[in-house]
C-alpha cells in the first residue's frame, strides 16, 4: 500500500508538471493569449461560481461579475464601472446611480437597471447571501426603497441619511436577473456555467486541477480585454505556487514570499516585480461566547501577552508594522487620533502585566500551569488558519507559544481554506485568525467590528464581525458618523470609534495584512507598480472592492 501511494504522489507531481508547463512555459504567440494567474490555494478545484455562497472560486468577483462602481484605494476614487456616475438629493436623503448603457450579459441578453433591483432584492430577502460589504445591513436598516425610474436609473430611497452606504451598494456585484429568477436556492448553487457582465465569463475547460476562462463575447469595454483567457492552476500551497512564479510559469500572484527580493526579483530582475501596500487589519478572533473571553480584561491580557514584533519580524519578514490597539492600519493613519492610539497598551508585548490581569480575573493555574477557567476547566483553546497560508500559520504558531507564558494552551490547526472560511464566517470557532473590513473611511472597520448591523446569527455567513459583537456605544457614533460627509466631522466620530475599540477589544489587531502582489513582465505588461499605482495590484477581491477587475482590463500581451 505504501508503494502505492508514493507510486500515486509521483504520478500526481508528474501530472502537475505537465500542467503548469502546459500552461506556464507559453512561448507561442498563442499561449501567449492566456494570463496565468495564482492567488488562492486549494488542493483542487471545486467548481462553483455562485458570488453570494462563502467559499466561490476567487474569478467569479474578480473577472465573472461586475459592481455599478468600484472603490479604488490607490487613488482613493469611485471608479466609474457599470454605472457611469450617481448623485445624492439636496438632503442626501436619495442616491440616484445612472447605468452605462449597450451592456450586454455573456449570453448577449441586455443589461438594464431590472437586473440591479433584482440582486438587491435577492439581497435583501435573504439575509444567508453573502453580499459586499455592509449591503444587506444597509438594505434594511437604512434603506426604505430601492427602484428603477427606466432601464438606465437605479434609486435608493434612505429612512435617514446614511451617505457612506454608498461605497458597498456602488461596489455591489450585480446578477442577471433572467438567469437567477429561476434558481431555487441562490445559496447553494454551484452556477457552474456563469452569465455574467465581466471581461472574463467563458468556462472552456475545468477540472480539479486548472481551469480556463475565455473573454466574454459580449464585453461592454471596446478592444478589452487585450488577450483571449485566464489560466488558473491548482496550488496546494504558498511553496508550490512560489516555486511556480519564480520558475516564470506565473504572470500575476498574490503570495507570501519570504526575502522576495533575493528569492524571487533577483532570479529575473527585469522582469520579475512586486508592490506591496497595506490592506486589511489581521485580527485574532477570540469568540466571546466562550467564557472567560465575554470579559474584555481577559481578552487584553491574551493580547498584551503577543509578541507582535516578533510576529512580524518572523512570519512577515518586516514588510510592515506590528498594529496598534485601534486596529487602524498605516495606510489611514491620518484617521488616528494619536491620544487614543497612546492609551490602547494593551497591543504593546508585556506577559508579566498580562498574567497578573488573568489572575484578577480569577483564572488559577492548575497543578500543571494551565489555568483554569471559571468552571475549573483547561484553558485549552483551538486556532484555526487555512492550510497553506505559511505566514499567517507563522504568526499563529508564535501565538500558540506565547500562550504557554500565560498557562493557556491553543492549539493550531490548518484546515483547508473553503473549511475555515465557512467555520469563521458562520461564528464556529473558539479561535482564529482573520481580517477586518476596509473602505475609504475607519467607519467599515468598526462597523464590522462592534455594530449590532453586522451581527448574524451563529451558523449563518457573514464576511465581517466574525465574533458576533454588538457595542451600543459604538452603534451610537456610527450612526452619527454615516450622517455627514464633513471630513473634519468624521475624524472626530472616528476618534470616538477608536475610544470605544480600545476600551472594549472586540477583537485583537495583529499586523496590517500586506496586498500580496507579483507580477512578470515576460509576456505581459501594464501591470501597476511602485511608479505607475493606478490601482492596488492585488489579484483577489480586497477589501472587498474588485480593483482587480481595473487591472485585468489595463494589462495586455507583449
Amino acid at each position: 500500500m505504501k508503494n502505492r501511494i508514493i507510486w500515486l504522489t509521483v504520478s500526481l507531481l508528474i501530472i502537475g508538471s505537465m500542467l503548469l508547463s502546459a500552461c506556464g512555459s507559453q512561448s507561442s504567440a498563442s499561449n501567449q493569449q492566456y494570463l496565468t494567474i495564482n492567488f488562492e490555494q486549494e488542493p483542487t478545484w471545486v467548481r462553483n461560481f455562485n458570488p453570494f455562497s462563502a467559499s466561490p472560486l476567487g474569478s467569479t468577483l474578480t473577472a465573472i461579475y461586475e459592481p455599478m462602481m468600484i472603490y479604488n484605494k490607490a487613488t482613493d476614487q469611485l471608479v466609474p464601472w457599470l454605472a457611469t456616475g450617481y448623485t445624492w438629493s439636496s438632503d442626501n436623503t436619495t442616491l440616484t446611480f445612472t447605468l452605462r448603457k449597450n451592456v450586454k450579459w455573456s449570453d448577449g441578453q441586455p443589461f438594464t437597471a431590472q437586473d440591479v433591483i433584482y440582486t438587491f432584492n435577492l439581497l435583501k430577502g435573504n439575509s444567508a447571501l453573502i453580499g459586499v460589504g455592509n449591503t444587506s445591513a444597509y438594505l434594511t436598516s437604512y434603506i426604505d426603497s430601492f427602484s428603477a425610474p427606466d432601464d438606465y436609473t437605479v434609486q435608493f430611497k434612505f429612512k435617514t441619511v446614511y451617505t457612506l452606504a454608498l461605497y458597498d451598494l456602488a461596489d455591489q456585484f450585480i446578477v442577471p436577473e433572467h438567469i437567477w429568477k429561476d434558481v431555487s436556492d441562490p445559496l447553494t448553487w454551484t452556477n457552474d456555467n456563469p452569465v455574467g457582465t465581466g471581461p472574463f465569463t467563458q468556462v472552456t475547460k475545468f477540472d480539479t486541477q486548472i481551469y480556463v476562462l475565455e473573454k466574454n463575447p459580449y464585453y461592454w469595454q471596446p478592444g478589452k480585454p487585450a488577450y483571449k483567457g485566464i489560466r488558473y492552476p491548482v496550488f496546494a500551497d504558498n511553496d508550490s505556487s512560489n516555486l511556480a512564479l519564480v520558475n516564470g510559469e506565473l504572470d500575476w500572484a498574490g503570495n507570501f514570499i519570504q526575502n522576495i527580493d533575493t528569492t524571487f526579483v533577483a532570479k529575473n530582475p527585469t522582469d520579475f516585480h512586486y508592490y506591496f501596500i497595506g490592506g486589511n487589519m489581521v485580527m485574532l478572533y477570540i469568540n466571546p461566547s466562550i467564557k472567560p473571553f465575554d470579559n474584555p480584561d481577559v481578552r487584553k491580557a491574551v493580547s498584551m501577552g503577543i509578541d507582535r514584533k516578533m510576529i512580524v519580524q518572523t512570519a512577515e519578514y518586516n514588510y510592515i508594522t506590528p498594529a496598534d490597539a485601534t486596529g487602524i492600519g498605516d495606510v489611514q493613519s491620518a484617521w488616528k487620533d494619536p491620544t487614543v492610539v497612546a492609551s490602547g497598551t494593551w497591543t504593546n508585548y508585556d506577559p508579566t502585566t498580562a498574567n497578573q490581569m488573568l489572575d484578577a480575573a480569577g483564572l488559577k493555574r492548575g497543578s500543571d500551569g494551565t489555568r483554569l477557567d471559571q468552571n475549573g476547566k483547561p484553558m485549552e483553546y483551538t486556532l484555526i488558519v487555512p492550510s497553506g497560508w505559511t505566514d499567517w500559520i507563522s504568526a499563529a504558531q508564535i501565538i500558540s507559544q506565547d500562550m504557554t507564558a500565560l498557562g493557556i494552551k491553543v492549539d493550531v490547526q490548518t484546515p483547508e481554506q473553503d473549511t475555515w472560511t465557512d467555520s469563521v464566517s458562520k461564528g464556529q470557532f473558539q479561535w482564529a485568525l482573520d481580517t477586518g473590513d476596509y473602505g475609504p473611511t475607519p467607519y467599515n472597520f468598526y462597523l464590522g467590528q462592534m455594530s449590532q448591523l453586522t451581527v448574524q446569527p451563529v451558523g449563518q455567513s457573514t464576511n465581517d464581525n466574525f465574533d458576533r459583537y454588538a457595542s451600543a456605544d459604538a452603534d451610537k457614533v456610527l450612526a452619527e458618523f454615516g450622517q455627514t460627509s464633513d471630513v473634519s466631522l468624521q475624524k472626530q466620530y472616528a476618534s470616538q470609534l477608536e475610544t470605544i475599540f480600545v476600551k472594549e477589544a472586540p477583537a485583537l489587531p495583529l499586523f496590517p495584512g500586506v496586498d500580496w502582489y507579483e507580477y512578470s513582465t515576460a509576456r505581459f505588461t501594464g501591470f501597476p507598480s511602485k511608479d505607475n499605482p493606478y490601482a492596488p495590484g492585488e489579484p483577489w477581491p480586497g477589501g472587498p472592492y474588485n480593483t482587480a477587475l481595473i487591472v485585468l482590463t489595463t494589462i495586455t500581451p507583449k
